[in-house]
């Protein structure tokens, strides 16, 4: 009828690779296919950033310390996060997403909410459309990634957290999809609140979706109004298409301790290289650099800075951690356990920037970065960089 609008159902993807940085790292070394992998920092005082499936099996999980992880998987191959390499990866890996649907909302570099409200005469069915995203993922990236559809997005998470590894699950009936699961799988709720719920005889999501007075009391009114609606599938949460990275950054803890205030600020330097890439690698600039010092007994200085204007030149980001580490007292003395370098006041490259009287330099910096990017997307990573005193 003219004049009337018919609104089509709301159909969410999540999308997730599996296992990211560890099918990576398999993928680009055959010989470590099969076998148990571990990226992360140091052995004895790294945590680890992503586990492998065969090292999952032993009960490695992210998050952990390395030191428990060889303790459950000695024979785990450890390596060294390589988030440049990971950044490169991921762009390719949402130019596939953006290719499927108008509306991507990015929420790591691995892991992306899609609405394909409306778009089967273009593209497809929903679950076709899924279909496709796994089999280009397959065969342009060579990696494996699961995918969830669902009328919300939290029921299209869990969806495609339960299908892992490479699955792909499809909810119509999200109260019904839910009401089985353990009450913990549900937003909001944490390992503090999950041991409240289950001291009241809530053990499953469907416990929760009518309410009861014991939840109120537990949690408040509100809350407790809040969750019964997630249980009963209500999300009506919005693809964000536009959200960005708050930060970005790189750091690392060091297998001994750093008493040397130049070997910290070699390696503060490095970091912002590290970072700078990523920066360039998004398409972004920054204005604000903190860095990160936690000495040896695990007390945490941070120190940061606004740039006269936004950079994505790993020489200025440089020269401001330099100048930072200035400003963090008793390094020599107290020894260093972890350094880091963190980006923020994120801009858009093509955005308008301030202009000035160094400008020529700090073109050509941005442009000489770009260089290195390139020669480390066709090298490897190792191929170029700063050297760095040992210790």
């Amino acid at each position: 009828m003219t004049g009337q609008r018919v609104s089509c159902p709301r159909v969410i993807l999540h999308v997730d690779l599996d296992a990211f940085y560890a099918s990576v790292e398999q993928r680009d070394d055959p010989s470590l296919r099969g076998r148990p992998v571990v990226v992360g920092g140091h052995a004895r005082r790294g945590v680890v950033c992503a586990a492998s499936y065969e090292a999952r099996k032993f009960g490695v999980k992210s998050a952990m310390p390395m030191v428990r992880a060889l303790e459950l998987c000695p024979q785990a191959v450890v390596l060294p996060v390589r988030m440049d390499h990971y950044a490169t990866i991921s762009r390719d890996f949402f130019a596939i997403l953006h290719a499927h649907a108008p509306l991507v909302e990015g929420l790591s570099l691995d892991e992306a909410f899609l609405d394909v409200s409306g778009c089967e005469r273009l593209l497809g069915e929903p679950p076709a459309i899924a279909r496709s995203i796994k089999a280009r993922v397959r065969e342009e990236l060579a990696l494996v990634a699961s995918v969830g559809v669902a009328p919300g997005k939290m029921s299209a998470k869990i969806a495609s957290d339960l299908g892992k590894p490479d699955g792909l699950v499809v909810v119509d009936d999200v109260a019904r999809f839910l009401a089985p699961l353990p009450v913990g799988r549900l937003w909001g709720v944490g390992e503090v609140m999950e041991k409240s719920l289950l001291a009241i005889g809530v053990r499953t999501i469907g416990d929760l979706a009518g309410g009861s007075e014991h939840l109120t009391a537990r949690v408040g009114a509100d809350h407790a109004r809040h969750l019964a609606a997630l249980a009963r599938g209500e999300d009506d949460r919005q693809v964000e298409p536009d959200r960005r990275a708050v930060s970005i950054g790189a750091e690392d803890t060091f297998e001994t301790d750093l008493g040397d205030l130049e070997l910290c600020a070699e390696h503060l330097l490095v970091q912002g290289d590290r970072a700078a890439a990523r920066l360039r690698a998004e398409g972004l600039r920054a204005r604000v650099v903190v860095v990160k010092v936690k000495y040896a007994d695990h007390t945490l200085v941070t120190r940061r800075t606004t740039l006269g204007r936004a950079t994505a030149d790993g020489r200025l980001i440089g020269q401001a951690t330099r100048r930072l580490l200035a400003e963090v007292p008793g390094i020599d003395k107290r020894g260093v356990r972890l350094t880091g370098v963190s980006l923020a006041g994120l801009e858009d490259e093509s955005g308008p920037r301030q202009l000035g009287f160094d400008e020529p330099e700090v073109a050509r910096g941005e442009s000489l970065g770009k260089a290195l990017d390139q020669i480390a997307a066709k090298f490897g990573d190792d191929a170029i960089g700063r050297a760095l005193r040992r210790k």
